[in-house]
């Protein structure tokens, strides 16, 4: 099992990354940069890859909206040359608030856009000559207003022919997609007791089309990271995330994570958390945020405790521990973790 940690892209792009940089003697394995609607993360991935020399570069995630396919397989053959391949592609459909609402696309056939842009992309790495024509045409045809477009292939020779290419899906479609043709997979407010009841069967019926060939899929997850006799009390620090996906990552009636969350099954639960934060009661919907919930997508406690929850998300299936070490000493921390994987 690998070790990794979420870049915090809130603040300071440039101080977080070098704390990241900081972590990479203390173990760490990889960093995943996510973009959201703040700055853009091949940026910040290009400045991570120059400040560290062993650990794996990830996009978590680029959506498959706002760039073309190309774009996004030249994005990940450009970080793979300038870390010396060290790039992972983490891909998404993100959300139609985000999609529609930040970058004015129309929020449509989110799997057949992603499983094209996974085809694409590995295409392209292998240097071939590409004239496709789907949701997105290369080149663009006559009776869409295209003139003097060719067949291209890229100019310059990636790395790598195969650059690792991660799914974000909570959905049994998206699951099941991400299990036929990804490489990895990133869940979100991952609970690894409850994750089989939730994506058992999705992953199965994915994982009889696989191609052999790629491999076991990998999964990315974890959560708050403490170690110490009084270290359960931080669980907490995870109520303003999961309060924030459960009520706030889009509209009633249209929320992946708080489907999730009835999944779950905290259904009540998840209802009241995203009335609550839909009417502008942020700390009553994290109040709401059932300890369980907490406890689960968390390693925080004694160090016993913390081993027993590390082998709770190996037993899930996750082959890289994705955590955010909590405390004055998170190169401590990543060091233990690392000697018990």
């Amino acid at each position: 099992m690998e070790l990794s940690l979420p870049l915090n892209y809130a603040g300071d792009p440039r101080e977080a990354c070098d704390q990241v940089a900081a972590l990479e003697s203390a173990g760490l394995d990889a960093v995943w940069v996510a973009e959201a609607y703040g700055f853009d993360s091949p940026t910040i991935m290009g400045y991570l890859a120059a400040r560290t020399e062993r650990m794996k570069i990830g996009a978590a995630i680029l959506n498959v909206y706002s760039r073309t396919p190309a774009l996004i397989a030249q994005t990940g053959a450009g970080l793979d040359a300038i870390s010396g391949g060290r790039a992972l592609l983490g891909l998404g459909a993100s959300g139609p608030q985000v999609v529609e609402g930040w970058h004015g696309k129309a929020y449509d056939k989110p799997l057949g856009r992603t499983r094209e842009t996974v085809e694409l992309c590995r295409r392209i790495w292998r240097r071939e000559i590409i004239d496709h024509h789907g949701i997105t045409d290369m080149p663009l045809p006559k009776e869409k207003g295209g003139r003097l477009g060719k067949p291209l292939k890229i100019l310059t020779r990636p790395v790598r022919e195969e650059i690792p290419l991660y799914i974000a899906s909570l959905g049994p479609a998206n699951a099941r997609l991400t299990a036929e043709i990804a490489d990895g997979w990133l869940p979100t407010l991952y609970i690894p007791e409850k994750a089989r009841q939730v994506w058992g069967t999705a992953l199965a019926e994915g994982a009889a089309k696989r191609d052999p060939a790629r491999g076991p899929l990998r999964t990315v997850a974890g959560g708050l990271l403490a170690i110490g006799d009084d270290a359960a009390a931080l669980r907490d620090l995870a109520r303003p995330q999961i309060a924030l996906y459960v009520g706030g990552m889009g509209a009633r009636g249209k929320n992946f994570y708080n489907d999730l969350a009835v999944a779950y099954g905290y259904e009540k639960e998840a209802a009241l958390i995203q009335e609550l934060y839909l009417s502008g009661k942020k700390k009553e919907a994290e109040a709401a945020v059932p300890d369980e919930f907490c406890e689960l997508m968390s390693l925080c406690g004694p160090e016993g405790y913390v081993r027993d929850r590390i082998e709770a998300f190996r037993e899930a299936g996750v082959t890289m521990l994705n955590v955010t070490p909590v405390g004055p000493e998170p190169a401590r921390l990543i060091s233990t973790v690392k000697n018990w994987l």
